[in-house]
């Protein structure tokens, strides 16, 4: 019961079939515009500009690009904008912190900056801006720096950011003088309060994205391994939860999660497929000093892989975590475009909530999804990370997949067009404006509009 992009496509108007995905998420719709069936903000229309597409009546600013000067006096902006985080501040102010991707080889590392540095060899990290109740940037400076392949992260309930690695590389591999992988808490209004220490309790892999349980400050964390076998889903159990920076440094368990009789999820394909005897398994080595987590051993039963496990989200009483594809021929169970899971951890039940693929249109929104964040319509926003054109999207409760961005920066060439993927996708705490990264080249978008 997978659905093509031309399906899911077809409410907005698109084409001529439909689908209606289930209502297992149904707690996570509750903005005005999703109770009257928000159906889109119409056709794109093309930025004379040359460097964002955006439906009638919205309009975006461009707050931050690679290559620029940093406001602090720092450097320059650093490459490869990433996940990304909106936090209220004083007087009506915004902290935007945003990650920074880099490998040892990253064309614009971030800088360098004294009680901010984990390891001088690392290019990764974040930088913050600071905007104005107008949208106007104040400031913009490095908030955490010699981390590398700094991907996703997630905020937490007590305004911070935790930014992820996505490398499993330890102390000389590619010149770096520290061991690699981990989370890192960060602070956007003052970086040296979190400074930068690695919060190795929830352990060392390739790290994507994580959500907290509000209530009980669990934190859920995604792996996008490269290679089989993939990614597992996690769990992080804090000794102090909910205490605030510090809180995470106090140590506690990781745990995998099990699905039995499900050793990769990417052979489940019906839309509704419900599992209610989650298991969560004692991670053996939470460090890897010896073996990946994935490849270590969990017992007779084994453990769950899914292939891409990228963007991961609290909506209500429930954490959301997207595969964005699987690929047969890659060594996966089954082939898809994209799956949302959602777990509900009062019930231990895992269910499989929307598939798009693996028949497919590249150049129309709905391919491969990676970063989500609630949208003020109610419904969830996406970036889309992979081939043809690049979107953000949104996803409604009726089914409605509907484009709201098209990246227009062509890093190709004229013959052969090619588009960076959009990340990061956040909203301001008022739910006014919308802000996103093109990855490359690096661009930072405030973006306004009539949004509900």
């Amino acid at each position: 019961m997978s659905a093509t992009r031309r399906e899911v496509l077809a409410r907005t108007g698109a084409l001529g079939a439909g689908i209606a995905f289930t209502g297992a998420f149904s707690e996570l719709f509750t903005g005005t515009a999703a109770a009257r069936g928000h159906g889109g903000y119409g056709p794109l229309v093309p930025d004379p500009g040359g460097l964002l597409d955006l439906p009638r009546g919205f309009s975006y600013k461009v707050l931050s690009r690679e290559g620029d000067q940093l406001r602090s006096g720092e450097g320059p902006v650093p490459s490869n904008h990433d996940g990304m985080a909106a936090f209220a501040g004083r007087r009506g102010r915004v902290h935007l912190v945003r990650n920074h991707e880099n490998r040892h080889n990253g064309r614009i590392g971030v800088p360098t900056v004294e009680g901010l540095t984990y390891d001088p060899m690392g290019k990764g990290g974040c930088t913050a801006l600071e905007l104005d109740g107008r949208g106007n940037v104040l400031g913009e400076r490095v908030a955490i720096a010699g981390t590398a392949v700094n991907c996703a992260g997630g905020p937490t309930p007590w305004n911070t950011w935790l930014t992820c690695e996505e490398t499993e590389d330890r102390a000389g591999t590619n010149g770096y003088t520290k061991d690699h992988g981990f989370i890192f808490e960060v602070d956007g209004a003052d970086p040296h309060r979190t400074g930068a220490v690695p919060l190795t309790a929830m352990g060392r892999f390739q790290h994507e994205a994580i959500a907290v349980d509000p209530r009980s400050g669990i934190v859920y964390e995604t792996e996008d391994a490269f290679e089989r076998p993939f990614g597992l889903f996690y769990r992080f159990l804090p000794d102090k939860p909910l205490g605030g920076t510090g809180s995470l440094r106090a140590g506690g368990a990781l745990e995998a999660m099990r699905v039995p009789g499900v050793p990769d999820l990417s052979g489940i394909q019906e839309i509704g497929a419900s599992f209610d005897r989650v298991e969560w398994v004692p991670v053996p080595d939470s460090q890897a000093k010896e073996t990946p987590i994935r490849l270590q051993d969990f017992g007779p039963k084994g453990i769950t892989h899914a292939q891409k496990l990228e963007g991961c989200y609290w909506g209500g009483t429930s954490v959301y975590f997207v595969s964005s594809f699987a690929r047969s021929s890659e060594g996966s169970a089954g082939d898809h475009f994209g799956q949302v899971w959602k777990y509900e951890p009062h019930r231990r039940r895992l269910t499989l909530v929307i598939v798009f693929g693996p028949g497919t249109d590249v150049q129309l929104p709905g391919e491969s999804p990676d970063n989500i964040c609630l949208a003020p319509s109610g419904g969830l926003m996406v970036c889309e990370d992979g081939n043809g054109a690049q979107h953000v999207y949104g996803l409604t409760k009726r089914g409605e997949v509907y484009p709201t961005a098209r990246n227009a920066q062509n890093i190709g060439t004229p013959e052969e067009p090619e588009w960076g993927e959009f990340a990061g996708v956040t909203f301001s705490p008022d739910g006014d404006t919308m802000y996103v990264n093109c990855y490359s080249p690096g661009t930072t978008f405030a973006v306004t509009g009539p949004w509900c």
